[in-house]
Protein backbone atom coordinates (compact mmCIF):
# COMPACT_ATOMS: atom_id res chain seq x y z
CA UNK A 1 0.00 0.00 0.00
CA UNK A 2 1.86 3.28 -0.61
CA UNK A 3 1.30 6.73 1.78
CA UNK A 4 -1.37 8.18 0.11
CA UNK A 5 -3.73 4.86 -0.60
CA UNK A 6 -2.94 4.54 3.63
CA UNK A 7 -3.52 7.84 4.09
CA UNK A 8 -7.12 7.56 2.42
CA UNK A 9 -7.65 4.37 4.03
CA UNK A 10 -6.64 5.98 7.26
CA UNK A 11 -8.54 8.86 6.96
CA UNK A 12 -11.87 7.10 6.89
CA UNK A 13 -11.32 4.45 9.26
CA UNK A 14 -10.07 6.98 11.84
CA UNK A 15 -12.19 10.02 11.68
CA UNK A 16 -15.10 10.28 14.46
CA UNK A 17 -16.38 12.72 17.11
CA UNK A 18 -15.30 12.75 20.50
CA UNK A 19 -16.94 11.70 23.33
CA UNK A 20 -19.18 13.47 26.28
CA UNK A 21 -17.64 15.41 28.19
CA UNK A 22 -17.21 14.07 31.90
CA UNK A 23 -16.47 16.31 35.27
CA UNK A 24 -13.64 15.93 37.52
CA UNK A 25 -13.00 13.64 40.66
CA UNK A 26 -15.03 14.36 43.59
CA UNK A 27 -13.11 16.33 46.14
CA UNK A 28 -11.01 14.68 48.73
CA UNK A 29 -10.96 13.98 52.41
CA UNK A 30 -7.94 15.60 54.52
CA UNK A 31 -5.34 13.20 54.69
CA UNK A 32 -4.04 12.92 58.16
CA UNK A 33 -0.43 13.04 58.40
CA UNK A 34 1.07 14.98 55.65
CA UNK A 35 2.30 18.50 56.32
CA UNK A 36 1.12 21.23 54.69
CA UNK A 37 3.92 22.14 52.36
CA UNK A 38 3.42 18.41 51.12
CA UNK A 39 -0.39 18.88 50.55
CA UNK A 40 -1.27 19.41 47.14
CA UNK A 41 -3.00 23.07 46.76
CA UNK A 42 -6.50 22.14 46.86
CA UNK A 43 -8.28 19.11 47.63
CA UNK A 44 -10.47 18.92 44.01
CA UNK A 45 -8.96 19.58 40.72
CA UNK A 46 -9.51 23.49 39.74
CA UNK A 47 -10.09 22.59 36.25
CA UNK A 48 -11.94 19.88 34.30
CA UNK A 49 -11.25 18.23 30.98
CA UNK A 50 -13.29 15.54 28.87
CA UNK A 51 -13.15 12.07 29.93
CA UNK A 52 -12.95 9.08 27.83
CA UNK A 53 -13.92 5.58 28.07
CA UNK A 54 -10.80 3.16 27.23
CA UNK A 55 -12.62 -0.04 27.24
CA UNK A 56 -14.66 -0.23 30.37
CA UNK A 57 -11.93 2.12 32.00
CA UNK A 58 -12.77 5.85 32.56
CA UNK A 59 -9.84 8.10 32.51
CA UNK A 60 -9.09 12.02 31.31
CA UNK A 61 -8.40 12.17 27.77
CA UNK A 62 -4.98 13.63 28.08
CA UNK A 63 -3.01 11.50 30.68
CA UNK A 64 0.43 12.35 31.71
CA UNK A 65 3.59 10.09 31.19
CA UNK A 66 6.07 9.68 33.91
CA UNK A 67 8.63 8.52 31.84
CA UNK A 68 10.83 11.70 31.33
CA UNK A 69 11.23 12.72 35.11
CA UNK A 70 13.99 9.96 35.76
CA UNK A 71 16.19 11.47 32.93
CA UNK A 72 15.16 9.45 29.94
CA UNK A 73 16.20 12.94 27.45
CA UNK A 74 18.45 13.21 29.53
CA UNK A 75 19.20 16.06 32.86
CA UNK A 76 18.45 15.16 36.43
CA UNK A 77 15.74 15.82 38.29
CA UNK A 78 14.58 16.27 42.04
CA UNK A 79 11.91 13.93 43.82
CA UNK A 80 10.10 17.03 45.23
CA UNK A 81 9.75 19.10 41.68
CA UNK A 82 8.53 16.03 39.58
CA UNK A 83 5.44 15.43 43.01
CA UNK A 84 5.09 18.79 42.38
CA UNK A 85 4.39 18.53 38.76
CA UNK A 86 2.37 15.32 39.14
CA UNK A 87 0.18 16.73 41.37
CA UNK A 88 -0.17 20.22 39.25
CA UNK A 89 -1.67 17.81 36.38
CA UNK A 90 -4.17 16.52 38.79
CA UNK A 91 -5.32 19.74 39.92
CA UNK A 92 -5.76 20.24 36.72
CA UNK A 93 -7.83 17.57 35.63
CA UNK A 94 -6.08 14.63 34.83
CA UNK A 95 -6.72 11.58 36.37
CA UNK A 96 -4.51 9.29 34.23
CA UNK A 97 -1.24 8.89 34.68
CA UNK A 98 1.37 5.94 33.04
CA UNK A 99 4.66 4.91 34.99
CA UNK A 100 6.52 1.67 34.87
CA UNK A 101 8.67 -0.62 36.96
CA UNK A 102 11.64 -0.32 34.15
CA UNK A 103 11.21 3.45 34.40
CA UNK A 104 14.64 4.51 36.67
CA UNK A 105 14.14 1.36 37.45
CA UNK A 106 11.39 1.82 40.07
CA UNK A 107 12.34 5.86 40.44
CA UNK A 108 9.27 6.79 38.25
CA UNK A 109 6.43 4.44 40.18
CA UNK A 110 8.33 5.49 43.85
CA UNK A 111 7.49 9.69 43.01
CA UNK A 112 4.16 8.60 41.23
CA UNK A 113 3.49 6.98 44.49
CA UNK A 114 3.97 9.89 46.56
CA UNK A 115 2.67 12.16 44.26
CA UNK A 116 -0.93 10.55 43.98
CA UNK A 117 -1.11 9.47 47.67
CA UNK A 118 -3.05 12.45 48.81
CA UNK A 119 -5.77 11.20 45.80
CA UNK A 120 -5.40 7.72 45.29
CA UNK A 121 -9.24 6.74 44.83
CA UNK A 122 -9.62 9.99 42.57
CA UNK A 123 -6.92 8.58 39.71
CA UNK A 124 -6.02 5.89 37.36
CA UNK A 125 -2.20 4.73 37.61
CA UNK A 126 -1.18 2.92 35.10
CA UNK A 127 2.08 0.76 35.34
CA UNK A 128 4.39 -2.33 33.30
CA UNK A 129 5.70 -6.10 33.73
CA UNK A 130 7.38 -6.81 30.89
CA UNK A 131 11.16 -6.63 31.85
CA UNK A 132 13.83 -8.63 34.13
CA UNK A 133 14.29 -5.69 36.66
CA UNK A 134 13.44 -8.16 39.50
CA UNK A 135 15.93 -10.33 38.36
CA UNK A 136 18.49 -7.91 37.57
CA UNK A 137 17.95 -7.74 33.50
CA UNK A 138 16.00 -4.89 32.93
CA UNK A 139 16.53 -4.93 28.99
CA UNK A 140 15.53 -8.57 28.71
CA UNK A 141 12.10 -10.10 28.43
CA UNK A 142 10.59 -11.92 31.07
CA UNK A 143 6.46 -12.03 30.98
CA UNK A 144 7.20 -15.71 33.04
CA UNK A 145 3.81 -16.31 35.64
CA UNK A 146 5.95 -16.24 38.51
CA UNK A 147 8.02 -13.03 37.61
CA UNK A 148 4.41 -11.01 36.77
CA UNK A 149 3.87 -11.59 40.40
CA UNK A 150 6.76 -10.65 41.91
CA UNK A 151 6.56 -7.23 39.59
CA UNK A 152 3.21 -6.74 40.93
CA UNK A 153 3.87 -6.92 44.42
CA UNK A 154 6.91 -5.04 44.08
CA UNK A 155 5.23 -2.37 42.30
CA UNK A 156 2.27 -2.29 44.75
CA UNK A 157 4.64 -1.58 47.07
CA UNK A 158 5.78 1.59 45.24
CA UNK A 159 2.96 2.85 44.11
CA UNK A 160 1.58 3.08 47.71
CA UNK A 161 -1.70 1.53 47.24
CA UNK A 162 -3.56 -2.05 46.90
CA UNK A 163 -4.12 -2.36 43.64
CA UNK A 164 -3.38 -1.21 40.26
CA UNK A 165 -6.26 0.23 38.15
CA UNK A 166 -3.94 -0.98 34.79
CA UNK A 167 -1.52 -3.40 34.38
CA UNK A 168 -0.01 -3.90 31.23
CA UNK A 169 3.09 -6.59 29.37
CA UNK A 170 5.46 -4.02 28.39
CA UNK A 171 6.31 -5.88 25.42
CA UNK A 172 5.16 -9.12 24.30
CA UNK A 173 7.64 -11.64 25.07
CA UNK A 174 7.70 -14.83 22.16
CA UNK A 175 8.97 -17.22 24.52
CA UNK A 176 5.49 -17.35 26.80
CA UNK A 177 2.39 -18.39 25.96
CA UNK A 178 -0.13 -15.34 25.51
CA UNK A 179 -2.25 -17.41 27.07
CA UNK A 180 -0.16 -18.19 30.50
CA UNK A 181 0.43 -14.04 30.66
CA UNK A 182 -3.34 -13.26 30.12
CA UNK A 183 -4.36 -16.16 32.44
CA UNK A 184 -1.78 -15.18 35.21
CA UNK A 185 -3.61 -11.39 34.94
CA UNK A 186 -6.40 -12.30 35.22
CA UNK A 187 -5.75 -14.00 38.55
CA UNK A 188 -4.46 -11.12 39.76
CA UNK A 189 -7.35 -9.37 38.94
CA UNK A 190 -9.50 -11.90 40.52
CA UNK A 191 -7.59 -11.46 43.44
CA UNK A 192 -8.09 -7.52 43.24
CA UNK A 193 -4.99 -6.96 42.80
CA UNK A 194 -5.44 -5.25 39.08
CA UNK A 195 -8.31 -3.64 37.89
CA UNK A 196 -7.69 -3.48 34.14
CA UNK A 197 -5.29 -4.87 32.04
CA UNK A 198 -3.64 -3.66 28.43
CA UNK A 199 -0.72 -4.93 26.19
CA UNK A 200 2.21 -2.16 24.96
CA UNK A 201 3.64 -2.48 21.04
CA UNK A 202 1.25 -5.64 20.70
CA UNK A 203 0.33 -6.73 17.07
CA UNK A 204 -3.09 -7.56 16.20
CA UNK A 205 -2.50 -11.95 16.03
CA UNK A 206 -1.34 -11.59 19.70
CA UNK A 207 -3.92 -8.72 21.33
CA UNK A 208 -6.68 -11.68 19.95
CA UNK A 209 -4.91 -14.00 21.97
CA UNK A 210 -4.49 -12.34 25.09
CA UNK A 211 -8.52 -11.06 24.68
CA UNK A 212 -9.58 -14.39 24.17
CA UNK A 213 -8.24 -15.06 27.57
CA UNK A 214 -8.98 -12.02 29.70
CA UNK A 215 -10.43 -9.18 27.37
CA UNK A 216 -8.08 -6.45 27.60
CA UNK A 217 -8.90 -2.53 28.42
CA UNK A 218 -6.66 -0.90 26.59
CA UNK A 219 -3.23 -1.23 24.13
CA UNK A 220 -0.49 1.23 24.13
CA UNK A 221 1.73 1.88 21.86
CA UNK A 222 3.75 4.54 19.98
CA UNK A 223 1.48 6.96 17.81
CA UNK A 224 1.85 10.29 16.55
CA UNK A 225 1.29 12.29 13.33
CA UNK A 226 5.08 11.56 11.72
CA UNK A 227 4.27 7.55 13.20
CA UNK A 228 1.17 6.45 12.37
CA UNK A 229 1.46 2.85 11.65
CA UNK A 230 -0.99 1.72 14.31
CA UNK A 231 -3.70 3.09 12.21
CA UNK A 232 -3.44 0.03 9.78
CA UNK A 233 -1.56 -2.38 12.22
CA UNK A 234 -3.98 -2.37 14.93
CA UNK A 235 -6.83 -0.03 14.85
CA UNK A 236 -9.22 -2.33 13.05
CA UNK A 237 -8.84 -4.99 15.90
CA UNK A 238 -9.09 -2.21 18.54
CA UNK A 239 -12.09 -1.01 17.33
CA UNK A 240 -13.85 -4.54 16.46
CA UNK A 241 -13.17 -5.92 20.17
CA UNK A 242 -13.93 -2.36 22.02
CA UNK A 243 -10.27 -1.88 23.12
CA UNK A 244 -8.94 1.76 24.10
CA UNK A 245 -5.73 2.96 22.65
CA UNK A 246 -2.82 5.10 24.77
CA UNK A 247 -0.94 6.70 22.37
CA UNK A 248 3.25 7.36 23.56
CA UNK A 249 4.90 9.91 22.75
CA UNK A 250 2.20 11.60 21.34
CA UNK A 251 4.32 15.06 20.73
CA UNK A 252 7.34 12.57 18.39
CA UNK A 253 9.73 13.55 20.80
CA UNK A 254 9.30 16.95 20.96
CA UNK A 255 9.76 17.50 17.18
CA UNK A 256 6.19 18.16 16.63
CA UNK A 257 6.33 20.81 19.08
CA UNK A 258 8.78 23.42 17.18
CA UNK A 259 11.71 23.30 19.77
CA UNK A 260 13.78 21.20 17.51
CA UNK A 261 15.54 21.88 14.54
CA UNK A 262 17.34 20.76 12.05
CA UNK A 263 20.48 22.15 13.69
CA UNK A 264 19.92 19.96 16.73
CA UNK A 265 21.72 17.06 17.86
CA UNK A 266 21.89 14.72 21.07
CA UNK A 267 24.25 13.39 22.84
CA UNK A 268 24.46 9.84 24.20
CA UNK A 269 21.60 9.87 27.28
CA UNK A 270 19.36 11.59 25.89
CA UNK A 271 17.29 8.37 23.93
CA UNK A 272 17.30 10.59 20.76
CA UNK A 273 20.62 10.41 20.36
CA UNK A 274 20.45 6.93 18.16
CA UNK A 275 17.12 6.84 16.92
CA UNK A 276 17.04 7.37 12.67
CA UNK A 277 14.45 10.10 13.46
CA UNK A 278 16.88 12.38 15.48
CA UNK A 279 19.99 11.99 13.02
CA UNK A 280 20.90 15.12 11.18
CA UNK A 281 19.64 14.37 7.99
CA UNK A 282 16.40 12.79 8.75
CA UNK A 283 16.07 16.29 10.66
CA UNK A 284 16.30 18.68 7.75
CA UNK A 285 14.81 16.04 5.32
CA UNK A 286 11.60 16.00 7.99
CA UNK A 287 11.19 19.53 8.55
CA UNK A 288 8.50 20.74 6.10
CA UNK A 289 5.90 18.68 8.45
CA UNK A 290 7.01 21.12 11.83
CA UNK A 291 6.16 23.73 9.22
CA UNK A 292 2.48 22.30 8.58
CA UNK A 293 2.10 21.64 11.95
CA UNK A 294 2.97 25.30 12.89
CA UNK A 295 0.71 26.66 9.73
CA UNK A 296 -2.44 24.37 11.29
CA UNK A 297 -1.84 25.44 14.81
CA UNK A 298 -1.66 29.12 13.82
CA UNK A 299 -4.97 28.49 11.92
CA UNK A 300 -6.66 26.50 15.14
CA UNK A 301 -5.14 29.87 17.33
CA UNK A 302 -3.47 26.99 19.33
CA UNK A 303 0.42 25.57 19.69
CA UNK A 304 2.07 23.30 17.64
CA UNK A 305 2.23 21.10 20.77
CA UNK A 306 -1.29 21.42 21.17
CA UNK A 307 -2.22 20.78 17.68
CA UNK A 308 -0.22 17.22 17.82
CA UNK A 309 -2.83 16.30 20.26
CA UNK A 310 -5.83 17.74 18.95
CA UNK A 311 -5.06 15.86 15.69
CA UNK A 312 -4.85 12.83 17.96
CA UNK A 313 -8.04 13.60 20.21
CA UNK A 314 -9.99 14.07 16.48
CA UNK A 315 -9.43 10.74 15.12
CA UNK A 316 -11.16 8.37 17.38
CA UNK A 317 -13.19 8.55 20.77
CA UNK A 318 -11.36 5.90 22.62
CA UNK A 319 -7.75 7.50 22.19
CA UNK A 320 -6.35 8.78 25.58
CA UNK A 321 -2.27 9.91 24.82
CA UNK A 322 0.28 10.50 27.61
CA UNK A 323 2.08 13.13 26.73
CA UNK A 324 5.65 12.95 29.13
CA UNK A 325 7.09 16.25 30.70
CA UNK A 326 8.91 17.74 33.45
CA UNK A 327 8.36 21.40 32.91
CA UNK A 328 4.88 22.66 34.68
CA UNK A 329 4.94 24.98 31.26
CA UNK A 330 5.23 22.46 28.96
CA UNK A 331 2.30 20.71 30.95
CA UNK A 332 0.09 23.89 30.81
CA UNK A 333 0.34 23.84 27.12
CA UNK A 334 -0.53 21.04 26.55
CA UNK A 335 -3.68 20.57 28.40
CA UNK A 336 -4.79 23.34 26.69
CA UNK A 337 -5.66 21.18 23.68
CA UNK A 338 -8.27 19.41 26.12
CA UNK A 339 -10.76 21.86 24.66
CA UNK A 340 -10.34 22.13 20.89
CA UNK A 341 -10.94 19.43 17.82
CA UNK A 342 -10.69 19.40 14.35
CA UNK A 343 -13.86 18.84 12.26
CA UNK A 344 -13.75 15.64 10.07
CA UNK A 345 -13.32 18.35 7.19
CA UNK A 346 -11.01 19.46 8.44
CA UNK A 347 -9.16 15.95 9.20
CA UNK A 348 -9.38 15.50 5.70
CA UNK A 349 -7.79 18.32 4.31
CA UNK A 350 -5.19 17.95 7.31
CA UNK A 351 -4.21 14.49 5.54
CA UNK A 352 -3.69 15.40 1.97
CA UNK A 353 -1.77 18.33 2.79
CA UNK A 354 0.36 15.42 5.36
CA UNK A 355 0.74 12.81 1.88
CA UNK A 356 2.74 15.79 -0.12
CA UNK A 357 5.58 15.12 2.77
CA UNK A 358 8.29 12.26 2.72
CA UNK A 359 9.36 11.64 5.91
CA UNK A 360 12.80 10.07 6.32
CA UNK A 361 13.72 7.56 9.34
CA UNK A 362 12.42 4.76 11.49
CA UNK A 363 11.23 5.33 14.57
CA UNK A 364 13.42 2.90 16.64
CA UNK A 365 16.22 1.46 17.28
CA UNK A 366 17.19 -1.75 15.89
CA UNK A 367 17.25 -3.27 19.39
CA UNK A 368 14.40 -1.65 20.58
CA UNK A 369 12.89 -2.69 17.37
CA UNK A 370 14.15 -6.14 18.08
CA UNK A 371 11.31 -6.61 20.67
CA UNK A 372 8.51 -4.89 19.40
CA UNK A 373 5.87 -7.81 18.05
CA UNK A 374 5.25 -8.21 14.83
Amino acid sequence: MDRRDFLKKASLAAISMVGAWAGASDALARIPGLSDNEKPDGHQPTDTIEHRKLGNLDVSAIGLGCLPMVGYYGGKYDKRDMVRLIRRAYDKGVTFFDTAEVYGPHTSEEWVGEALAPFRNHVKIGTKFGFGVEEGQPTALNSRPDHIRRAVEGSLKRLRTDHIDLLYQHRVDPKIPMEDVAGTVKDLMDEGKVLHWGMSEASARSIRRAHAVCPLSVVQSEYAIWWREPETKIFPTLEELGIGFVPYCPLGRAFLTGVIDENSRFKEGDRRWNLPQFQPEALKHNMPLVALVRRWAMRKGITPAQFALVWMLSRKAWIAPIPGTTNPDHLDDFLGAASVRLTPYEMEEFDREYAQIHLMGHRADPFTESQIDK
